[in-house]
């Protein structure tokens, strides 16, 4: 059996072959993306902070409708955080909204609003790591940086018949030196988008498309027959259920919803006050216990109004949301950082996780408004 090729000994003509074959496939197979239509740094930036564990069709309209609002970096840093949270709304991993926002206000503060194209400078803004670094600036400004994410490590896996865990330890180093070494001399920003862009739409990770592969002829993983099981499949994590509990309290004409700290999953979102069932608890005395615990604000708990059931990660949460009537108490900041009573119709201008939005749209249904009011 033929053995894995080692990053320092790859022979030269090898990588200008391998250089050679992508470039040329990916100039007739590439995907017209919008942040491809040009090099500038802010468009690319922002496109690589939204990609980041989220799918190309996602981010698409997202991209475009988040340019739209903040054509430049300038016009981002001037942005309120919550007009930043609503646009980013549906993309999940809110952090990453809030990095980019505080990173652009420090490219406006201390580099005159250009985005710096050295890599110690770009690495000290907040969410910037190794491979958003490398895709910046290689795509950008052309300089010879390495990217390593998911598509492009499985190509590479399958390429050298690499079998160790590609995420952790001396098979994470060895990737990031294969990444390296394979690098062209000039159109550094179209190898690293061609490398990516093959993992995504051939080198697939289960039934790799190997008969369209331009780098069929190399792939050592193919001539072997083992391009399925590379690189190793990590075991799918236990799914856990959660049972959580939501209210909706109304007082007169007005809903209450409450704005989440500054750290966990949702930081800085908006919502109905929510919280998981503890021990033994059901959900009709969970809504009675979370309301007062939570807010400060007592009501005469309702009926069952709305059940949501949604994912995260290997989480799967049914909410049940109860309607309640406000009775007494004013909202105390503790577990959240703020409280508003609001009319139904200012409901979509708050920024709020997914599976609040679908509670915050069925509010504003006429024959649910109706039940309420």
């Amino acid at each position: 059996m033929a053995k894995a090729i080692e990053s320092h000994e790859l022979p030269a003509e090898f990588e200008r072959r391998v250089r050679r074959l992508l470039l040329q496939w990916f100039k007739r197979a590439r995907r017209d993306l919008p942040w491809r239509r040009d090099r500038d740094p802010y468009r690319i930036w922002v496109s690589e902070i939204m990609l980041q564990q989220t799918q190309v069709a996602t981010v698409v309209p997202f991209f475009e409708r988040f340019l739209l609002a903040f054509p430049s970096v300038a016009d981002l840093a001037r942005a309120d955080e919550q007009a930043v949270l609503r646009l980013w709304e549906g993309l999940g991993y809110y952090r990453r909204a809030r990095n980019l926002h505080q990173a652009a206000r420090l490219v406006v503060a201390q580099y005159g609003g250009k985005i710096p194209h050295e890599p110690v400078e770009l690495a000290k803004l907040p969410g910037i790591g190794r491979y958003t670094m490398g895709a910046v600036l290689s795509q950008a400004f052309d300089l010879r940086l390495p990217i390593l994410e998911t598509n492009s490590e499985r190509v590479l896996c399958r390429l050298f018949a690499r079998t160790e865990d590609p995420k952790n330890g001396s098979g994470r180093h060895w990737l990031w030196q294969a990444a390296e070494a394979l690098l062209p001399m000039r159109r550094i920003g179209e190898f690293n988008q061609a490398l990516m862009e093959l993992g995504a739409l051939v080198c697939l990770p289960v039934a790799p498309r190997c008969t369209s592969c331009p780098l069929k002829q190399v792939c050592v993983a193919c001539r072997l027959g083992i391009q399925e099981e590379i690189p190793p499949r990590a075991s799918a994590p236990e799914t856990l259920a959660i049972q959580e509990v939501a209210v909706i309290v109304r007082r007169g004409t007005r809903l209450l919803l409450a704005q989440r700290g500054d750290q966990g999953r949702w930081a800085g979102l908006w919502e109905f006050p929510h919280a998981p069932l503890e021990a033994g608890e059901t959900h009709d005395s969970a809504a009675a216990r979370i309301l007062p615990l939570l807010t400060g604000v007592h009501a005469d708990i309702g009926p069952e109004w709305m059940t949501v059931r949604h994912s995260i990660t290997h989480h799967r949460i049914t909410l049940i949301c109860f309607e309640a009537r406000y009775r007494s108490g004013r909202f105390r900041p503790g577990f959240y950082r703020a409280g508003k009573w609001v009319v139904p119709e200012q409901l979509p201008a708050y920024p709020v996780s997914s599976p609040q939005r679908r509670l915050a749209t069925a509010i504003l249904e006429p024959a649910r408004q109706r039940r309420f009011f």
